[in-house]
């Protein structure tokens, strides 16, 4: 299976039944527009459509902020809630999807370019490639050598931690795993809740997994494992999830009932102590205490690796192999692309950061500069458990099985085996 190469330094439910072809009860769920939303002015290249996962408020009024500067065609935003859209997408791209779509860099990218699901958008690249570094383009490239993607923002994952909090206690970050354990259980018994945590939609455990395995088992040992090409059975990964287990006892209880969210604005409260996830938790602070959010990365586990690798996700855009404006949504993705679009989503959006090397990065925050800088000195950067690997095997195989875990982190020979079994049937 091809592997792509490292990074080096770096609810509208109703319109999810229409657009994706859910069944239609899914439409009592989620959250989003009641309608698609117009966006932009129209203009000679007529109606885009552009399929978008952006539900949360935040990320919703940034790409309609960035469409309204697009002149050269009307755009019309069809917003699906987020986890619906990645659960449906296959389908989604099969039947009558949007001109353009929102989705993800790398493994992700590639696996539906080589379904023919997605445009090859290689002679946008020869416009905008000069705004983009190598590391960002090969993210972008498929199998077969071309483009199909355009970076928009990306963000690292790390714990975050109020700093008035830390400096009332006088915790300091943690630099190897026992260290952070200690630190746990300072925290409990001064009443906080060590770690924030929240599993209901699904993908955020997919984190905590990963930043395990790449501190216990190394970026190569990670994504061969994503790619089908390890055992789940492997004493090593058995390992990843001891280590979890370990951890268990000081992270948020009940995390199958609570949202990502709901577990960051406990954070923003002063009730959790840190949280380990995506620069966007910052999406759930007032403004007014977003000087008060800082982070560090992970710490070390195997001396072997340290702290190299990190998840650092690339959202973009791609234009579906059905789409029925071709020229319109080209000239979408040009505008996307463009330093000034990227530079209003991350002033509107505090847990981003721009893809494009020619983004003002002089109005960043000092929370942005960090994370910016913390992406440019790692090794090795992974996108994302379910972006690393096969759409159906993270939706169908370990959305469950991690959820499962959660709940009953005592049982772990018998998901591993599960887990493998599963693998095999659809890495064949």
């Amino acid at each position: 299976m091809h592997r792509r190469p490292p990074i080096s330094r770096r609810n509208l439910l109703l319109g999810a039944a229409a657009t994706f072809g859910v069944p239609a009860v899914l439409a009592g769920c989620g959250s989003g527009a009641p309608s698609p939303a117009p966006s932009g002015s129209g203009g000679g290249l007529g109606t885009v459509t552009i399929g978008s996962n952006a539900s949360d408020e935040i990320p919703k009024k940034t790409l309609d902020t960035v469409l309204k500067g697009f002149t050269q065609a009307a755009t019309r935003i069809n917003t699906v809630d987020h986890n619906t859209f990645q659960e449906n997408i296959n389908r989604y791209l099969r039947g009558t999807p949007d001109d353009v779509f929102t989705w993800f860099a790398g493994y992700r990218m590639r696996f539906f370019a080589e379904q023919g699901l997605a445009t090859d958008i290689s002679d946008v690249w020869q416009e905008i490639g000069g705004g983009y570094t190598q590391a960002f383009k090969d993210q972008s490239t498929g199998a077969d050598g071309k483009q199909y993607f355009v970076p928009f923002t990306y963000y690292p994952w790390a714990v975050f931690y109020r700093k008035s909090v830390w400096a009332d206690k006088g915790y300091e970050p943690p630099a190897t795993l026992d260290e952070l354990t200690a630190l746990a259980g300072r925290m409990r018994a001064d009443g906080l809740i060590p770690i924030a945590f929240a599993d209901k939609d699904g993908w955020p455990a997919m984190g905590t997994f990963d930043i395990l395995n790449l501190r216990t088992n190394g970026y190569d040992f990670h994504i061969s494992l994503m790619a089908g090409q390890e055992s789940w059975t492997d004493p090593r990964v058995r390992q990843v999830f001891d280590t979890w287990r370990g951890l268990m006892e000081y992270h948020q209880p009940a995390a199958l009932g609570r949202t990502w969210q709901e577990a960051g604005q406990s954070l923003a409260q002063k009730k959790t102590g840190m949280y380990l996830l995506g620069m966007f938790v910052a999406q759930q602070f007032p403004e007014a205490d977003l000087d008060d959010l800082d982070f560090f990365t992970f710490p070390e586990i195997n001396p072997a690796y340290g702290t190299d690798s990190i998840d650092a996700p690339v959202d973009g855009y791609m234009i579906s192999a059905k789409a029925r404006n071709v020229d319109g949504a080209k000239a979408v993705l040009k505008h996307l692309a463009q330093p000034s679009s990227q530079d209003i989503a991350t002033k509107l959006d505090p847990g981003t950061l721009a893809a494009g090397s020619g983004a003002d990065t002089s109005g960043y925050s000092a929370l942005q500069k960090r994370g910016a800088e913390l992406v440019s000195k790692a090794t090795h950067i992974a996108q994302f458990l379910d972006r690393d690997t096969r759409p159906d095997f993270a939706s169908t195989v370990m959305i469950p099985s991690l959820q499962s875990f959660v709940g009953e982190p005592a049982e772990i020979d018998s998901l591993l085996s599960s887990i493998e079994k599963q693998k095999a049937n659809i890495f064949r």
